[in-house]
């Protein structure tokens, strides 16, 4: 984990205290289950609870490891000189990976809940821009060019659901990884029960894999990776595009800059979008997460351990980045200034050409045959393109207008009277059902 992105809340759950942590809760809840199943002496896990838990030394059980090679039998030595002889019914007919899964999916989930929390304070974030620019009108662009318009509410409301829907995929994979087994060494259950398994890994808010090996099936944590990684995606969409309306040739919205701070080494005069760059990178990192994720789920029959330093590295990092990146965009939406004048200059900017579908259903309607009519709006349309500087000429300087061209052209008028071409070029035809898009968006289900 790089200390420059990551929060306190997510990062502390992966800590090596913590993890040694995990691993105690695991062996006594399966002791304690042994107990009223019989097989252990009654008290066991008390005594050990209290001789053990909150007096682990990490650097004891690291320095064990030095000698044995193996982090739990190191974890579990160290655990025998604290507790003494009762430490010694600890995993009894167990695997490591009895512990290390239980333990893994007791941070994710746990990582999980402190991402969710985040990711429903960026939706509110993002329901506040969609509200507050409503009717703020701006140019909608598809391939970069302008199309028609839309309003800036209307692009706050598409993130507000994209990332509704990253947050059901999350809580859906939170179900699939909340998942242990404790079942010995190939999950046959031969010095255990599954009974036994399902007292401890209840105890722990977890359920036992469906067909346990050595290891729960990794298709469960991919599932989770790759939620995460949506959800980067989705984030990062919402940053490109906010990248995108910083342009200073568009100008439409602009990141928050506080007071001293700067925007260049070189040039005092910079304000650059550095929380929606830094986001669209280290969304590229949640997806190579989960690609490794992906690969961890093909392992040589009942267990190898190619995952396991993949997921030493992916566990913490994918969750503490995916938690630092909610926060960021968060903070990104809360502070993002619109600009509505840039906005409608913009949307100006090409006298109306926006109309152009418009005009052209006017004539469909008329009777002209679809292609005729297109090809008829398209002769006015791209004169005025290549006066204003969208073709080769590089712009022409002053002229009649799209709607003046489309009046005067007898291939329109002898369809279209200039009332009702004027009737086209009536912005809030567009914009006529902006709130129901986006309350439909606002409503969106959450889990």
């Amino acid at each position: 984990m790089i200390q420059r992105y990551s929060r306190p809340d997510v990062a502390d759950i992966w800590s090596d205290a913590n993890r040694y942590a995990a691993w105690l809760r695991v062996e006594l809840a399966a002791c304690e289950a042994m107990e009223a199943a019989g097989s252990v002496p009654k008290g066991t896990a008390a005594t050990v609870r209290e001789r053990a838990e909150g007096k682990l030394v990490p650097a004891a059980i690291d320095a064990h490891e030095q000698r044995t090679r193996h982090d739990v039998i190191a974890f579990l030595t160290h655990v025998e000189e604290l507790a003494g002889e009762p430490s010694r019914w600890l995993h009894l007919g167990m695997t490591s990976s009895d512990v290390l899964d239980a333990a893994l999916a007791t941070q994710l989930v746990a990582s999980v809940d402190v991402i969710v929390v985040g990711i429903d304070g960026l939706l509110n974030a993002c329901r506040k821009q969609a509200d507050a620019h409503r009717k703020t009108a701006m140019i909608g662009r598809s391939h970069g060019i302008h199309a028609e318009p839309i309003t800036a509410g209307i692009v706050f409301a598409g993130f507000y659901a994209e990332i509704a829907r990253a947050r059901v995929a999350i809580l859906s994979a939170r179900q699939e990884v909340a998942v242990g087994k404790i079942a010995g060494a190939v999950g046959t259950y031969a010095n255990l029960t599954p009974a036994i398994e399902k007292q401890a890994l209840a105890a722990l808010g977890l359920l036992p894999e469906t067909v346990p090996t050595q290891v729960v099936s990794r298709d469960r944590h991919a599932a989770l990776f790759e939620a995460l990684a949506r959800l980067g995606t989705a984030i990062e969409r919402m940053s490109v595009t906010v990248r995108h309306w910083q342009r200073t040739e568009v100008g439409e919205a602009m990141e928050a800059f506080g007071k001293g701070q700067k925007g260049s080494s070189a040039m005092p005069h910079k304000k650059n979008p550095i929380l929606s760059e830094n986001l669209t990178g280290l969304a590229r990192m949640l997806r190579a997460f989960a690609q490794a994720a992906r690969e961890n789920v093909v392992l040589w029959h009942e267990r190898d351990i190619s995952h396991s330093s993949v997921e030493r590295y992916i566990g913490p990092d994918a969750t503490v980045t995916a938690d630092f990146m909610v926060k960021r965009a968060t903070s990104l939406m809360d502070g993002l200034v619109v600009n509505p004048t840039r906005c409608t200059r913009n949307l100006e900017m090409t006298g109306g050409l926006y109309n152009s579908e418009a005009v052209m259903l006017a004539l469909v309607r008329k009777g002209l045959a679809r292609q005729n009519a297109y090809e008829r709006v398209q002769k006015s349309a791209l004169k005025v393109a290549e006066r204003i500087g969208m073709g080769p000429g590089g712009g022409m300087g002053e002229g009649s207008s799209f709607q003046e061209l489309l009046t005067a052209d007898p291939d329109v008028n002898q369809y279209l009277t200039a009332q009702e071409v004027a009737a086209v070029f009536d912005l809030s035809h567009h914009l006529r059902h902006v709130d129901t898009i986006i309350d439909r968006a606002l409503a969106v289900p959450l889990s």
